[in-house]
């Protein structure tokens, strides 16, 4: 069994930083993409950033040059630095892996998610 679990979340002043940690845990061989979502109230949940194994990057056009993705891999844990918060920005943010647990195979697996609130 895998767990992912969030931290980092809270209330932010707009222009604000916030710092979310993703911790995975269990039967892990190994884990390839990691990476960042959020859903804010009546929206589809949205991808954030992602990140391989590699450490490539991917961001959502509405995040660059804001928010940075970063993974330690020693620690299975994935980050997410968010600076010059915005309003918009206010939502449940989840973390999800894929995740080897054997040589034959990988599962993508999801955090609780993490509340960020983005005020005025």
């Amino acid at each position: 069994q895998v767990q992912l679990v969030e931290s980092g979340g809270g209330l932010v002043q707009a222009g604000g930083s916030l710092r979310l940690s993703c911790a995975a845990s269990g039967s892990i061989f190994s884990i390839n993409d990691m990476g960042w979502y959020r859903q804010a109230p009546s929206k589809q949940r949205e991808l954030v950033a992602a990140i391989t194994s590699g450490g490539s990057t991917n961001y959502a056009d509405s995040v660059k040059g804001r928010f940075t993705i970063s993974r330690d891999n020693a620690k299975n844990t994935v980050y997410l630095q968010m600076d010059s918060l915005k309003l918009d920005d206010t939502a449940v943010y989840y973390c999800n892996a894929d995740v080897r647990t054997s040589l034959f195979g990988s599962m993508w697996y999801w955090g609780q998610g993490t509340q960020v609130t983005v005020s005025s």
